[in-house]
């Protein structure tokens, strides 16, 4: 019941394979409970004598045992871990150690690019004709049991959340997953918005740069390496659909020079394009931001087949003016001027089905800390739909959207039971300790989480993570056959607190946009936001950033700021701020461009743009320095101040 991997070689009609692994899925959501059972069963026989597990299972003969004996096994002897955990032996693995540490699968020494292909002089291929099962007549799916195709790399983290990046094992198997979402979720976005086969998509996608490792082993982010794979070049056709921007364009290495590409080429293929996406909803509101500013120059490239001094790159200069020099259209040219000159005058409302007339959806990851840009994004898309991404990790993929037509503040996620083995620790709300934001229970199964309960996800993956904490706190909605849909809540440790304060992600969103309704009134809006828990001066107090756009007067931000002090319900917040244990809110006004030089720090450090998000809590030194020298005015409340 391993990853089900979509046939490279079949052919035949899309709706077909679609339907076909939408069958799959329903078949393995309603025996989820065993599937799980058997997955983990196949990464533990798979792993067997790893270093890290000798220490609970060295004495068991681990191949011998039936999976559900297994399973209780090892969820009885080995504990839960962080990523903390695993660091010392992913070190040594990055300094070339090639000791069966956390897997037993082999170590590559390859080149970024190219990826997972047939040029690449490393790869051991552990597969036979024994490991190909036809599922469905005339219907081929890949099942790979204890002989894995396994190819080594590290991802990093984007570093975002906690100021550092994360190693996490890169393998095929993590190519393979990433296809078969895409694949499984566009089957379930065709039944509601069928797309043209043939049609383009405009992706807002970046690759980053690598480094080696002393042991000689590639450092990247998943996306790079994802979208370097080819896997993802098969995906365009398990798809039925083209990207705009070739890879020179994807993996320019300059973001500002690729966003321009990835704007001029969707707007040359404008009506062929069929749906747009981005990983982050971030990066895709960021583009057509930048577009208010660059389309006059990108309308000039169009009407003349030429391109901008801007794009310094010559690999892509040539892989742009190869495409679009052949062909100068200046009728479309003109015509985008026009539309253009028609936006400016209301703001850029209906940008995208203004420019992109076929289009049929926006499609991206909307939920979390992606939230806040969903009113900037529907402002450009007027009425299009809005399609949340599924739902995954540096670590593992986790769960697929079926339902798309759903907004994306009501989207659940189903658990694919295939990606890894899945486990949840229930979580119970503790307003009043001190020491920790939730009371935990023992951590259950796939099959036994409840609905409206709250839990922290731990995975076990292919890859060599064992029982490890994932950070994401979920809701149970429902459940999809026998497997669970999954609301995101927030990341568990992102919280703002002081004392006996516990503010969730979700409740900084939620005061964030009561005190944006006073701005939305003075005709300005919130660029972007962020916070910080000041605790250097007693009583420590919640700082709250604000990058805004409009002129706006002073004591509009006072009414701001009141409001967003009296926003937050958490009762220990209220109760501190009453008794003055936790000082009066601050709200600091940015300098208009400081989130773009946050953006650029850490494009600077090696993330790539599609998976930079904004961190809405911190106390990472480099970004307050950033956020600090950029502040134009503070304003205190006076919430609370007869109290």
């Amino acid at each position: 019941m391993e990853q089900p991997i979509l046939n490279k070689n079949g052919n035949g009609n899309g709706n077909y394979e679609y339907e076909m692994i939408i069958k799959w899925f329903e078949d393995v959501s309603k025996k989820a409970s065993s599937v799980q059972t058997q997955i983990l069963s196949n990464i533990l026989k798979q792993n067997h004598g790893v270093e890290y597990l000798k220490k609970w299972l060295g004495d068991y003969n681990v191949l011998e045992m039936e999976p559900c004996a297994l399973e209780s096994l090892f969820t009885s002897l080995v504990p839960i871990s962080s990523h903390a955990d695993f660091e010392p032996f992913i070190q040594r693995i990055s300094d070339g150690d090639t000791h069966a540490l956390l897997t037993r699968q082999p170590i590559l020494s390859c080149s970024l690019i190219p990826l997972l292909t047939k040029t690449c002089g490393h790869v051991h291929i552990c597969m036979n004709e024994n490991n190909i099962h036809s599922a469905y007549k005339n219907y081929t799916i890949y099942y790979y049991y204890n002989k894995v195709l396994f190819m080594w790399w590290w991802f990093c983290s984007s570093g975002t959340t906690e100021g550092r990046q994360k190693f996490v094992p890169f393998t095929q198997h993590s190519a393979q997953t990433t296809l078969q979402i895409f694949t499984l979720s566009a089957a379930y976005r065709s039944r509601v918005y069928p797309i043209r086969e043939g049609g383009r998509i405009l992706e807002f996608i970046y690759g980053s740069n690598c480094f080696k490792t002393k042991g000689n082993l590639t450092v990247g982010t998943a996306t790079t390496h994802c979208y370097a794979s080819e896997e993802f070049k098969t995906k365009n056709h398990k798809t039925n659909s083209l990207s705009c921007s070739p890879q020179e364009v994807i993996f320019s290495g300059d973001y500002k020079q690729s966003t321009y590409c990835h704007l001029l080429l969707g707007l040359f293929y404008s009506n062929q394009v069929e749906f747009i996406t981005s990983a982050f909803v971030y990066t895709m509101v960021q583009a057509f931001t930048n577009f208010e500013e660059l389309w006059r120059e990108i309308c000039n490239d169009i009407k003349n087949g030429t391109l901008s001094s801007r794009i310094k790159s010559p690999k892509m200069r040539e892989a742009i003016l190869d495409i679009i020099s052949k062909c100068p259209n200046t009728n479309l040219g003109s015509k985008l001027e026009a539309y253009c000159e028609e936006l400016e005058k209301v703001d850029w409302f209906g940008l995208v089905p203004k420019l992109w007339p076929n289009v049929k959806y926006l499609c991206s990851i909307m939920t979390g800390s992606m939230t806040p840009y969903l009113k900037k994004l529907r402002h450009y898309a007027n009425g299009l739909p809005l399609i949340s991404g599924d739902y995954g990790s540096t670590e593992s993929w986790i769960g697929v959207n079926v339902d798309p037509c759903l907004p994306p503040e009501e989207v659940t996620f189903v658990v694919v039971p295939t990606f890894s083995y899945f486990e949840f620790i229930p979580l119970h709300r503790n307003q009043y300790e001190i020491c920790d934001d939730f009371l935990e229970d023992k951590a259950i199964p796939l099959s036994k989480v409840v609905v409206g309960q709250q839990y922290e996800i731990v995975l076990t993956t292919f890859t060599g993570l064992y029982r490890c904490r994932l950070g994401d706190v979920v809701e149970v909605a429902e459940f999809h056959n026998g497997t669970p849909k999954l609301n995101f809540i927030c990341r568990r440790k992102l919280i703002l607190t002081i004392n006996i304060d516990k503010n969730t992600e979700k409740d900084l969103q939620l005061v964030v946009e009561r005190g944006s309704q006073i701005l939305n009134k003075a005709k300005a809006e919130v660029v972007d936001f962020t916070s910080y828990a000041d605790v250097t001066n007693q009583p420590g107090h919640y700082v709250i950033y604000w990058e805004v756009k409009g002129e706006v007067e002073d004591n509009v931000f006072y009414a701001c700021c009141r409001e967003m002090d009296l926003s937050f319900v958490d009762h220990g917040y209220v109760v501190s701020r009453k008794t003055n244990s936790i000082g009066p809110l601050e709200l600091c006004i940015l300098e208009r461009g400081t989130f773009k030089k946050i953006l650029d720090n850490f494009i600077a450090k090696g993330v790539a743009l599609n998976q930079f998000k904004t961190p809405r809590c911190t106390n990472n030194h480099v970004l307050l320095k950033i956020l600090d020298s950029c502040t134009t005015k503070r304003f205190r409340s006076t919430a609370y101040s007869s109290n």
